[in-house]
């Protein structure tokens, strides 16, 4: 499989993005995620598709660009949805399935049938978990950085906090992924993007 290169990916976040200030959220975001799985697979991803892994960190959010409204703001509503959207718009450019599921399977610590129904999650009722190791690396690796206003970056203890409130369970699949993967260092990516930790 041809994987997008990051100039293809950049163009592909270009093409999509509403509006200037969407695009440097977004794609800045997909940036350090991707910055945070490279440092987690260089500490011991053998074994792991680090092309895959880039890829997937720098493509998972681009289902947000479609969640603007017209007037430049952000449906926070409809937020959880981006994932699926992502993964049809991928689909729709002809991206291969292995690909377009980092989108689709990257949300929280993954979202089941349960929680779409408990919540009434605006989602095709389905199983979006993480299956492959690649996956499951660029869903961790994202846990540690928001795109709110302003944005930052996220301890691991804050994260188990916030998905506690979900259940001890995703709690607990959050701290088997932090044992198996272990914490990024975010100090030099803070000084680089700027953004505080939270």
């Amino acid at each position: 499989m041809r994987l997008p290169d990051d100039q293809d990916i950049r163009a592909l976040h270009e093409k999509y993005a509403p509006t200037l200030e969407a695009f440097e959220s977004v794609y800045t975001h997909c940036t350090i995620v991707r910055d945070i799985a490279d440092q987690l697979l260089a500490r011991g991803g053998n074994g792991l598709d680090a092309e895959m892994v880039r890829a997937g960190s720098l493509l998972h959010d681009i289902g947000v660009y479609l969640l603007y409204t017209p007037s430049g703001e952000l449906d926070h509503e409809r937020y959880v949805s981006h994932g699926h959207l992502g993964h049809r718009l991928l689909a729709e450019e002809g991206f291969p399935e292995e690909l377009c599921r980092f989108c689709s399977h990257h949300t929280g610590v993954g979202i089941g049938c349960d929680d779409i129904r408990s919540q009434g999650l605006p989602m095709p009722l389905g199983d979006y978990f993480a299956e492959s190791a690649e996956e499951e690396l660029v869903m961790y690796a994202d846990k540690f950085h928001s795109k709110s206003a302003p944005p930052s970056f996220v301890s691991a203890e804050t994260f188990t906090r916030s998905v506690g409130r979900f259940g001890a369970d995703k709690a607990a699949r959050f701290m088997e992924m932090r044992d198996r993967f272990g914490e990024p260092d975010l100090a030099p990516l803070m000084a680089s993007y700027g953004h505080a930790l939270r």
